[in-house]
């Protein structure tokens, strides 16, 4: 990745792509001259979504060094088939390796959360703390021996293999999505940064498609409880955790209501050094909805790591 001096949110971050394990993965870097002053604040998306998602956050993260990372097969990022969680912690630990990463603070949305959990665990002297923003980690009894894939009725592929792929422009995505759910919800800087890097260049040069092909989506979803072994890494973290948990889902939660939170309610219990912020009136989009309020409580644990 190149240098830049560029202090969060003032410029466009630099952008690179790095060797990771098995995976190139993107990363988009802001305030390269902070790098060793202050923790680094390593930020990592939910599923089918990708890092310049974090956009309006980093924003109000000046003075720190920041890279937000393209997970595999989204955004920008090498795309390879997904059949086991696993793989996602697997990736986060070796770009940590890659980049020479110390003093890190793991800020992880959503699937982005579980993934930090597991690179923690396996390079634990990299990382001084994790803020998981509503983290998809179901209690243990969902996840089964070995863990297991979420079925559909009559085998039918996952709803989200069934979204929208191809738009004419990423204005022409905005208008189709700031009414709907959930991205109502979104701050306008969300959507339109969501909007923005997450369509490529079609293949035949007739507009864009999502640079997450929903039948990727869709696996990430069926398999979302394939990772039993994350129970393992949570009870080996020795950081601060800082859990931050969305409203509680209806009894009758439909397959494809993403609004609340996914997050087991006693996770916190299996931390360590583990606490929880509570938002009851919130969904499940956090760092969309409530961006400057997040960065908040980052900044917090960032003095915190860096004490």
């Amino acid at each position: 990745m190149d240098a830049s001096g560029e202090e969060p949110g003032t410029a466009e971050p630099v952008a690179g792509r790095v060797r990771a394990g098995e995976v190139e993965l993107a990363c988009f870097e802001w305030g390269r001259a902070r790098r060793g002053r202050g923790p680094t604040l390593l930020l990592v998306h939910a599923t089918g979504f990708h890092a310049r998602c974090w956009d309006p956050v980093v924003r109000h993260l000046g003075g720190h060094h920041v890279i937000a990372v393209d997970l595999r097969s989204h955004g920008r990022s090498e795309r390879r088939e997904i059949t086991h969680w696993d793989v996602f912690g697997a990736d986060l630990a070796a770009l940590a390796r890659a980049l020479e990463l110390r003093e890190v603070l793991g800020v992880g949305h959503s699937m982005g959360g579980h993934a930090l959990v597991d690179a923690a665990a396996r390079e634990p002297a990299r990382f001084r703390g994790l803020v998981l923003v509503d983290p998809v980690i179901a209690s243990p009894d969902q996840y089964g021996e070995g863990g297991w894939r979420i079925s559909t009725p009559g085998g039918e592929p996952h709803p989200t293999a069934k979204r929208r792929r191809r738009f004419a422009s990423p204005e022409a995505m905005i208008v189709r999505f700031r009414d709907r759910v959930p991205y109502r919800v979104f701050h306008p800087d969300a959507l339109r940064a969501y909007s923005r890097h997450g369509l490529l260049p079609a293949p035949d040069g007739n507009g864009f498609e999502l640079a997450c092909p929903p039948e990727i989506e869709a696996s990430i979803y069926t398999t979302s409880r394939t990772n039993s072994g994350v129970f393992e890494s949570l009870r080996a973290l020795e950081i601060p955790v800082l859990v931050l948990r969305a409203r509680r889902p209806p009894k009758d939660r439909g397959v494809m209501d993403f609004s609340s939170s996914p997050t087991w309610p006693g996770l916190v219990h299996e931390l360590r050094h583990g606490r929880e912020i509570h938002f009851p009136d919130r969904t499940h989009f956090l760092p969309m909805e409530i961006p400057e309020r997040i960065a908040e409580l980052v900044l917090a644990e960032a003095r915190q790591a860096g004490a």
